[in-house]
C-alpha cells in the first residue's frame, strides 16, 4: 500500500501541481503525456504509473493548451515519452550516487530521478545509438529508448513520489550528450566513485 497520506487534500495540492508542471514541460517542448494515477483508497495493487490513454504515441507533441486540458478536471500521473527528445538510463542507487557526483565533479550538466523504489533515471539527449556493452549486459540497468516513457515529478509512485535529485533548471535546461552520461555511468557501474564520496562511505563503515 503507498505510505503516502492520499486525503483529498494531498490528491488535490498534487493534481494543481502536476498539471503545472505537465503544462511548463509541454511549453519547453518535452513530450508529456498522462500516466494511471493511484486510487483512493489504495487497494494495495498500486506499483507504478504506465500510460492512461492506448493512443498515447499519437498525442506526443500535444501544444500546451491539449496538455493543460488534459490535467484539467483529472487526475492523472506525469509521463514522458523517451527516444525523440530524450533518452533515460535507469539505474540502482548505489550506482546513481557514485555517478551523480563524478557528474558532479567533473561540473557536467544531468537532470537526474529518482524514484520511491529506490532506482535512478538519468536524463540525456535523444541518441539514435545503444548502450555501452557494460550498461547494456547488466541486468540492473534499464535503458529507455523509442517507445518507452518515465515518470516525472511530482508523480505518485509505491511507497511515496517520484522526486528531482537533481533538477533540470540547475543546468539551465541543458540535456546531456548520452555518451557523456553512458561513459560515467560505466565508470560508476565499475565502482569508481568521487572523492568525497568515498571519503563519506569509508568514515560510515568505520
Amino acid at each position: 500500500m503507498l505510505d503516502t497520506d492520499w486525503s483529498d487534500s494531498w490528491r488535490g495540492a498534487f493534481g494543481i501541481e502536476l498539471r503545472a508542471e505537465a503544462i511548463g514541460l509541454a511549453g519547453r517542448g518535452w513530450p508529456v503525456f498522462p500516466g494511471t494515477y493511484p486510487s483512493w483508497p489504495a487497494d494495495g495493487t498500486w506499483q507504478a504509473p504506465v500510460p492512461a490513454h492506448s493512443d498515447w504515441r499519437e498525442q506526443l507533441g500535444a501544444h500546451p493548451h491539449k496538455v493543460a486540458a488534459w490535467w484539467t478536471g483529472a487526475q492523472y500521473s506525469l509521463l514522458v515519452a523517451t527516444g525523440s527528445v530524450l533518452d533515460a538510463v535507469e539505474v540502482d542507487a548505489v550506482v546513481g550516487k557514485r555517478a551523480a557526483c563524478l557528474l558532479r565533479a567533473g561540473g557536467q550538466p544531468a537532470p537526474i530521478i529518482a524514484m520511491p523504489n529506490g532506482r535512478w533515471l538519468f536524463l540525456t539527449l535523444s541518441s539514435a545509438g545503444t548502450l555501452p556493452a557494460a550498461l547494456r549486459d547488466d541486468e540492473s540497468v534499464r535503458w529507455h529508448g523509442e517507445g518507452s516513457w518515465v515518470p516525472l515529478p511530482p508523480t505518485p509512485f509505491q511507497h511515496g513520489v517520484v522526486h528531482w535529485r537533481v533538477k533540470p533548471e540547475v543546468w539551465g535546461w541543458r540535456l546531456p550528450e548520452a555518451g557523456t552520461v553512458h561513459d560515467v555511468l560505466v565508470r560508476a557501474l565499475a565502482g569508481e566513485q568521487a572523492a568525497h564520496l568515498a571519503v563519506a562511505e569509508a568514515s560510515v563503515a568505520a
